[in-house]
């Protein structure tokens, strides 16, 4: 009789675990990125198993000890680059470099927050222009009171418009194929336990930009290029553990909208489901649930030309015929369901595997997360569902740690697309690599690992996705609809302290870009980079980076660039 009770509670803490964090639960319905989707994003703060974020939160902060590191920070450097085959005749590169900017990582009993934010104009030699650039990675929450908070975050970054990916040659690229990009979200989030119930609930609010100058040259892709979008996501959720039930319960509903400026796109979803958790041993837990779901994606058509050729305008957007009405590029509405199983044989590790109906098709999540100590955590998302740049943006972003170390690129300064953190990591490969007008639907997989062992810290991220876009079948542009992309990438950091005043910094990347849209090749890219910094007084450090990067696309001549910089640093 002992041994069953014990395994009647575990069974009962194994489902109260699932359904601690409602809100959480009916977020995860929206969209379908690996941070926002079904799947959670590898990494991510908020899993689908939402009493883990929570405990996960409570576990962080038990570990580590109030905290509060602002470093700001002047730097000068030189940059010399080489093109060591391929390009445009540019053979070498090399300009002057002045920065400004700040570090943060702050821990305290109700705040929780890491970023990094720099200004840097960069004095071109030669034929080299001059040019100004701001990137930035924020990630913070605020406990306001108990279960109550206030998230937000924001990317400032680079990258390519031309559905190349974010590639490593972006120091040779004066083109009109980049881009600057920015997205911002914030939002309140409420998780109380009232009369018994879990109660949550949550507000986010997103805004995303594409900053171009001028149009790509060659190899532009047909889909064009995203221009700026606001999204708004509300969800509401009330649930009961085990205990009076032999099972537990949740009901939850949420509404989300976006409206972008190309095409005058809007997507606009509603759903409402309930959901039960079943524990059949005190490992093993059951999942279902069934509910409704109504979601609709419109645009207009561009405008054409007098030879009825769309229209684009100097920064390769199509311009959009604001006479035409919205024609629905996805239309679905009705019943929705899944099943599956959650396994959690320890609180290191858990694993949930979920199929079910919606979107008119047949989808398959699940996630995977072990931890072994507190240092190490390596987690694995599976996603299917639909997406945008700007959701996918605005969701990837929350679904980032609040506690990760901030990296950069250290010849060009760009922040990293994987960060990660003592236990912690997440990556926005897939929402910076492919910066696409369209709404598509998207499934892949993410996985991340971060840990450290003695001196020494790393982190792997790792993906696939699988895009098709979403285009009215009406609209003059419909040759385009069901274009499929496909993306493979490999990031990977690893960093040791040398000594009280030194330390020694590699990274690399491998992306494969499977472009769909005609007449675009393929694109594979990768990149290793080593940076040296030595402090030389007080708070004045000196650094020695290089970096190789390689390009290829079909029907272009590849690249092989060879880059160098010797910079010094002051922190204030």
């Amino acid at each position: 009789m002992t041994r069953t009770a014990i395994g009647l509670r575990r069974g009962a803490a194994l489902a109260a675990l699932l359904l601690a964090g409602t809100a959480t639960g009916a977020h995860a319905q929206f969209s379908g990125d690996p941070a926002s989707g079904d799947g959670p994003a590898a990494g991510s703060a908020s899993s689908s198993e939402p009493g883990a974020d929570r405990q996960g939160r409570r576990g962080e902060r038990q570990r580590k000890q109030r905290q509060i590191d602002v470093a700001p920070y002047l730097e000068v450097g030189q940059v010399v680059g080489v093109n060591l085959k391929g390009g445009n005749g540019d053979d070498v590169l090399t300009y002057t470099t002045v920065a400004a900017g700040v570090d943060a990582a702050i821990v305290t009993r109700r705040v929780e927050l890491a970023g990094t934010l720099r200004y840097e104009h960069q004095f071109g030699w030669g034929r080299q222009s001059d040019q100004d650039i701001v990137s930035g990675l924020v990630r913070g929450r605020v406990e306001v009171s108990r279960g109550f908070n206030l998230e937000a975050g924001a990317l400032a970054t680079r990258t390519r418009i031309d559905g190349q990916g974010r590639g490593g040659d972006l120091l040779f690229r004066n083109d009109g194929s980049t881009a600057n990009l920015y997205s911002v979200y914030a939002g309140p989030t409420l998780t109380q336990r009232l009369a018994g119930l879990d109660v949550g609930a949550g507000y986010r609010f997103g805004y995303t930009k594409a900053d171009i100058d001028t149009g790509p040259v060659a190899g532009v892709r047909p889909t064009g290029a995203f221009d700026s979008s606001t999204n708004h996501v509300a969800w509401a959720s009330v649930g009961q553990r085990p205990g009076d039930l032999p099972f537990g319960w949740q009901v939850s509903g949420g509404y989300e909208r976006e409206d972008a400026r190309q095409f005058d796109q809007r997507y606009e979803g509603k759903f409402a489901r309930a959901d039960v958790t079943v524990p059949i041993s005190p490992t093993v837990a059951l999942l279902g649930g069934v509910g409704y779901e109504d979601i609709e994606i419109g645009q207009r058509d561009p405008l054409l030309d007098t030879n009825g050729v769309p229209v684009r305008d100097a920064a390769g957007r199509y311009v959009t015929d604001k006479s035409k009405p919205r024609q629905l590029a996805f239309d679905t509405d009705g019943l929705i369901w899944d099943a599956g199983v959650m396994w959690q044989p320890s609180r290191r590790t858990s694993l949930t595997a979920k199929v079910g109906r919606r979107y008119g098709d047949t989808i398959y999540t699940g996630s995977f997360a072990y931890r072994p100590d507190h240092a190490t955590l390596f987690q694995v998302g599976v996603y299917d569902g639909l997406s945008s740049l700007g959701r996918g943006l605005s969701g990837g972003l929350s679904a980032l740690p609040t506690q990760f170390d901030p990296t950069r690129n250290p010849i060009s300064g760009d922040v990293d697309s994987c960060v990660f953190g003592q236990g912690t990591g997440g990556c926005l490969n897939n929402q910076i690599g492919n910066v696409g007008a369209f709404q598509y639907r998207n499934r892949g997989v993410q996985a991340v690992l971060s840990s450290s062992y003695g001196r020494w810290h790393y982190g792997v991220g790792a993906g696939y996705d699988r895009r098709r876009l979403l285009v009215p079948r009406g609209s003059v542009l419909a040759n385009l609809n069901g274009i499929t992309d496909e993306s493979y990438y490999l990031f990977l950091s690893a960093g040791r302290q040398l000594d009280a005043d030194s330390d020694l910094t590699v990274s690399g990347y491998l992306s494969y870009f499977d472009n769909g849209a005609p007449g675009v090749g393929d694109v594979q890219s990768a990149g290793l980079s080593a940076s040296y910094s030595r402090r030389f007084w007080r708070s004045l450090t000196g650094t020695a980076a290089a970096s190789i990067n390689a390009f290829d696309q079909d029907g272009f001549n590849s690249q092989l660039i060879g880059s160098a910089l010797v910079g010094l640093r002051y922190n204030f």
